[in-house]
């Protein structure tokens, strides 16, 4: 099981990666970088993708559709776990791919990985970012 930074050091190595972050939606902070950053300065890039992953999580039209038994809008009608899974942004020159964690506290952090348009493979992105998500330990 990795932890933060094999875990980025590990999506590094996927197919036209530029750079990876681990972040905390909540507070915009970094907790572990590799590589590099489309504007320079990792906490920045951290900063910008927590208010994209936050508006994802917190706004109901993203969240998990409730289950078929449940009545809409009970907590027993959400599954758990984070309430995204990921989110994908497509850039003029890059994929941003944002996969939610899920943890044993709050589920309040992502890994992100942004991804050469033209060499990377963004359906492989996610496959391997979906696992490293799962194995990922923190704490």
């Amino acid at each position: 099981m990795p932890g933060i930074d094999e875990c980025l050091l590990e999506a590094m190595s996927l197919p036209g990666a530029r750079g990876a972050w681990l972040v905390d939606w909540t507070s915009g902070l970094a907790l572990g970088t590799a590589g590099d950053s489309p504007v320079g300065d990792h906490e920045t890039t951290a900063a910008e993708a927590a208010e994209l992953a936050r508006a994802a999580a917190e706004y109901d039209s993203f969240a998990q559709a409730p289950g078929p038994t449940a009545a809409p809008g009970t907590a027993e009608a959400l599954p758990k776990g984070p309430p995204v899974e990921d989110l994908i942004v497509t850039g003029r020159g890059g994929y941003h791919v944002l996969r939610f964690v899920e943890t044993s506290f709050d589920s309040s952090v992502f890994l992100h990985l942004w991804l050469d348009r033209d060499i990377g493979n963004l359906a492989l992105a996610r496959i391997r970012l979906r696992d490293l998500a799962e194995r990922l330990v923190l704490g």
